[in-house]
């Protein structure tokens, strides 16, 4: 269990029985009445944002979560599987608890993963990755204009938008937290 005293921001707790992360908080005490801590919650498994007011020294669950290293091994229709790097169990996983991370990850990366009661409910990517264009519209001799950039689609299935000097086979990296090109390798 945790107290109001614990809050703090990325804290993972359980109300009603949903994994909840804390987005921000705020200790406060009204002009009579004991403090009170006022929170923006976060579901970890919709997403769904919301405010909720607590009495200080209120108490909270602690959700069953572990994180843990998997393998990304295939896409097996809308479904993702991952492999156990301990007992090599594998696991599939919906694509809607898999998020946009899904056009980050190849077959075959380690990936940590965020699991609540057994059930993977988010991956934790790295900053940047790298992935090879496999389609691009080919750059115009003497299209130079500053900052000008073009579609590509990424191995994975991505699209990004890359320079006009980015080709077909250019493995480029990519920033994992908005999708923007960092540099070619």
């Amino acid at each position: 269990m945790f107290s109001t005293t614990d809050f703090r921001r990325g804290l993972k707790i359980e109300i009603d029985g949903k994994p909840f992360e804390i987005v921000e908080f705020q200790h406060f005490k009204p002009g009579k009445g004991g403090a009170m801590v006022r929170t923006k919650l976060r579901q970890m498994k919709t997403g769904q944002v919301l405010d909720k007011t607590f009495r200080s020294g209120e108490k909270v669950g602690k959700p069953d979560m572990a994180v843990q290293e998997m393998q990304y091994l295939y896409k097996d229709g809308t479904d993702f599987v991952f492999m156990n790097m301990e007992n090599y169990e594998q696991m599939n996983v919906a694509a809607e608890n898999v998020g946009n991370s899904g056009g980050y990850m190849k077959e075959g990366d380690t990936i940590k993963v965020l699991l609540y009661n057994g059930e993977l409910i988010d991956v934790e990517l790295p900053a940047s990755v790298l992935l090879v264009v496999s389609q691009t519209e080919p750059g115009i001799q003497g299209d130079r204009v500053s900052g000008a950039t073009k579609a590509a689609t990424l191995e994975t299935g991505l699209a990004v938008q890359v320079p006009l000097f980015i080709n077909e086979g250019d493995t480029i990296k990519i920033d994992t937290r908005s999708g923007a090109y960092l540099g070619r390798e």
